[in-house]
């Protein structure tokens, strides 16, 4: 029993003493080499703070034109992006081409936009990627009137023939409402006979409710405040789209949103009976260029403000990455795998952010700097070689003052220097490979400790050496 215990004893002090010994090697390698070390790191950190820029602080995003539900959106990314010590600048456009048109263009400082999917355009622009959806954009068609029978709404084309001579909306050209209510109007056959107008969301809605248009499509959210107005105005009715599933087959972008019997107003019991409605989905596109750490911050956005449960979207159904149209970005990519990096979890944003990147630096520095350096061992012996030579020299300046002017008065004080270049060589700790060096040294400081302590001036020979003789004198 004694035996198992001091053989227990014996293989613990055996690994303790390899790990001091490994302990004491690589501080004795950091007092080396810490120069070499130090120039190692700015370089490293100059080159990756040239590839790798740190995120910026300040971010513009499109959100389309006013009035929309994409000025409300933007609106809570702002306050998101605040919280994250990022400023989020919304900038009102157009609509979506014009989005796309400022994204592609490398000299436009925009960086992000809210666009619908199923804009023709967005797959041919350059330097563009994708984020996902965040949310769905339903195709909504209101009007004025007699209220349309169930048989006589069942197409929007046969809809469209009510509308002959009068004027209807599709929204500004270039716009997300008129890119989508265009392809419908085509898919169903409908090509001319109505008077078309190319009128913003705002201005459609105010020309409707005062009867200087008959119908408008709108394609916005549910919560948007244009689309409200009108689910609220009793006197304007709202087309259903009884054929989505073949309208969705043709345009495979589209998705089916089904609105049960009184859902938009349980007093008014509107709508009168279940019906179904398309919509495309919002898509967050960004410059490719756009800092990752940024394209992080935007996923987490959507996450928490758009992963929420609404009318129509269950919780966490977004962000989706699916039916884009525009190629994902990696960042994207790797967020739907991964989701957002863990460091996030415990720490703000920028400190999080900081962590990671220097990550990038100080883990290959530490693993490849270290062995790098141990193998090039002539460095490491001639800082070594050095620090004995300098010893010798201060030696050989001693012994060439005591041969040009000893004073015997003084032994004690030259006693004093060579008892302080003998603890400035103890202090030194050389590989094997210069042993013989450093114990030669040490020997001579001896040699002339030695010499010193003799009773005579040991360095005045004609006093201790015979020159008639040839014999040394005692």
């Amino acid at each position: 029993m004694g035996s198992f215990k001091q053989d227990i004893h014996e293989t613990f002090l055996g690994f303790s003493e390899s790990a001091q010994e490994k302990w004491d090697d690589f501080t004795q390698f950091l007092r080396e080499t810490w120069p070499l070390l130090t120039l190692l790191l700015l370089i490293l950190i100059g080159i990756w703070l040239y590839a790798d820029p740190p995120p910026p602080r300040h971010v513009m995003l499109a959100t389309g034109s006013p009035g929309g539900s994409y000025e409300v959106l933007g609106k809570k990314y702002v306050e998101f992006f605040k919280k994250k010590g990022v400023t989020l600048e919304l900038v009102r456009t157009m609509g979506a081409q014009e989005n796309l048109d400022r994204l592609s263009d490398r000299n436009d400082p925009l960086q992000a936009a809210f666009v619908q999917a199923g804009i023709d355009s967005a797959n041919e622009a350059k330097g563009i990627k994708s984020l996902g959806a965040i949310a769905y954009d339903p195709i909504w068609f209101f009007y004025r009137g007699p209220e349309l029978k169930s048989a006589e709404s069942d197409s929007i084309g046969v809809v469209m023939r009510h509308f002959v001579s009068k004027k209807i909306s599709v929204g500004i050209e270039g716009s997300g409402t008129y890119a989508q209510s265009t392809k419908i109007l085509k898919a169903a056959g409908y090509e001319k006979g109505v008077q078309v107008l190319n009128l913003s969301g705002s201005d459609a809605v105010k020309a409707l409710q005062a009867g200087e248009i008959d119908g408008i499509f709108i394609v916005d959210a549910y919560e948007a405040p244009n689309v409200q107005v009108l689910l609220q105005d009793p006197s304007v009715h709202l087309v259903t789209f009884k054929r989505a599933e073949a309208f969705a087959k043709l345009i495979s972008y589209l998705h089916i949103l089904n609105v049960p019997q009184g859902a938009f107003s349980l007093p008014r019991n509107f709508p009168p009976t279940d019906m179904k409605l398309l919509a495309t989905t919002t898509n967050l596109l960004i410059d490719d260029r756009m800092h990752p750490a940024i394209q992080f911050l935007f996923l987490e956005a959507a996450r928490e403000i758009n992963g929420k449960a609404s009318f129509f979207a269950e919780r966490g159904e977004f962000p989706s990455f699916k039916d884009s149209g525009v190629t994902e970005s990696p960042v994207a990519v790797h967020y739907e795998k991964n989701n957002y990096p863990l460091l996030a979890a415990y720490f703000p944003f920028w400190i999080a952010e900081l962590i990671s990147r220097l990550v990038f630096v100080f883990l290959p520095f530490c693993i490849l700097g270290y062995p790098i350096l141990q193998s090039l061992p002539s460095y490491r012996t001639k800082r070594m070689q050095n620090k004995i030579n300098r010893l010798y020299s201060s030696l050989k300046s001693l012994e060439q003052e005591l041969l040009n002017g000893f004073d015997g008065q003084q032994r004690d004080e030259y006693l004093k220097r060579l008892n302080l270049l003998e603890y400035q060589a103890l202090n030194i700790k050389v590989s094997k490979r210069l042993s013989g060096d450093y114990y030669a040294l040490r020997a001579s400081i001896d040699y002339v400790r030695n010499c010193l302590n003799r009773g005579v001036h040991p360095y005045q020979f004609d006093e201790v050496f015979d020159l008639g003789s040839g014999n040394m004198r005692y």
